[in-house]
C-alpha cells in the first residue's frame, strides 16, 4: 500500500492524492499533466455561430458560409443570405408598386400611393421580427426552415 507524502491518505497506485491532490512523483515537473483537447474548445459553439450568421445580415451569413464547415451553421448562414435577398426583393417590389400607384392615381385628390408612408413601417417591423425570430431559433439549436426559402437553402447546402 502506498500513502500520500503530504497528508498520509491511502493512494491505491494513483499519481496524485485523491484527498489533497498532491503529486506523488519525485518531481512535480515529471508528473503527467492533463491537457484539454484543442478541438473541443476551438471556435464558437454551433448555436452561437448559427445566431451570428444572422447578426449582420448577408455579410455575416456569407462569412460563416465560407469559413464554417458544420452543417447546422452552413444551413443558417445560407438561410441568412436568402432571407436578406428576399427582404431586398420585397422592399423593391413594395416601393415600385407604391410609386406606380402614386403616378396612376395622381389625378385623384388622394393618391393611393401615399398609403405606403403608413405601410412601410409595418413591413419593416415585420422583417425585424422575422430576423430576431430566426436568431432565437438558431441560438436554441433548432434548424427552423423558413417557408419557401428554407427548402431551397437546405437543397443547396447538402
Amino acid at each position: 500500500m502506498a500513502f500520500c507524502k503530504a497528508c498520509g491518505a491511502e493512494l491505491g497506485g494513483a499519481a496524485f492524492c485523491p484527498k489533497c491532490g498532491a503529486s506523488q512523483s519525485a518531481s512535480a515537473a515529471s508528473a503527467p499533466v492533463a491537457v484539454a483537447s484543442a478541438s473541443t474548445n476551438e471556435g464558437l459553439a454551433e448555436n452561437v455561430a448559427g445566431t451570428l450568421s444572422y447578426a449582420f445580415g448577408w455579410i455575416s451569413g456569407l462569412i460563416f458560409l465560407l469559413i464554417d464547415k458544420r452543417p447546422f451553421v452552413k444551413f443558417h448562414a445560407a438561410q441568412s443570405i436568402a432571407l436578406n435577398i428576399a427582404i431586398f426583393a420585397v422592399w423593391l417590389a413594395f416601393w415600385i408598386i407604391s410609386a406606380m400607384l402614386t403616378v396612376i392615381t395622381a389625378a385623384l385628390h388622394f393618391p393611393i400611393g401615399v398609403l405606403s408612408f403608413f405601410l412601410a413601417p409595418v413591413i419593416g417591423i415585420g422583417f425585424i421580427v422575422v430576423w430576431i425570430f430566426m436568431m432565437v431559433k438558431a441560438y436554441g439549436h433548432e434548424k427552423y426552415k423558413l417557408p419557401i426559402i428554407g427548402n431551397m437553402v437546405e437543397g443547396m447546402v447538402k
